[in-house]
């Protein structure tokens, strides 16, 4: 069972995370191991070359690693991401983008994972990333 529903993370996006409920992202599922969030398109996510920006894909894709984690192990707001690496693969639709994310590994202190960024229905770019889980207890 998912330790945080999709409506839970949505509010945290809303209250909690100004930089991606800016941006519109928000979370379409959620489940143990596994998320999927939107990043609508807007004019302004541009770059020149008339494509998305790099940084919003990162942004989406680190947003989907939260979700997927908090997915996992519940609502530890201070978890962290400790790595992103993501390779962008083909130029992206003028088109919201779906970022699909999945548990490779959840130890007890990092998690690893990765995630897909699709436009339309082609995979624009791919990401994988770790997050530092604190210990228990730590909330500063």
């Amino acid at each position: 069972m998912t330790k945080i529903t999709t409506e839970n993370f949505n509010q945290l996006i809303r209250e909690e995370l100004p930089w991606a409920a800016e941006n519109g992202i928000s979370a379409e599922s959620i489940r143990t191991g596994e998320a999927a969030l939107r990043l609508p398109f807007q004019q302004r996510s541009l770059r020149p070359g008339s494509t998305i920006a790099g940084p919003q894909m990162m942004m989406l894709a680190d947003a989907c690693m939260y979700a997927v984690l908090l997915g996992s192990i519940g609502e530890v707001r201070l978890a962290v991401t400790t790595n992103l690496n993501i390779n962008f693969l083909r130029k992206p639709a003028h088109c919201d983008l779906i970022a699909k994310g999945k548990m490779i590994k959840l130890g007890k202190r990092l998690a690893v994972m990765e995630v897909s960024i699709h436009s339309d229905t082609d995979i624009v770019a791919h990401a994988t990333g770790t997050y530092s889980i604190p210990p228990a207890g730590v909330t500063d």
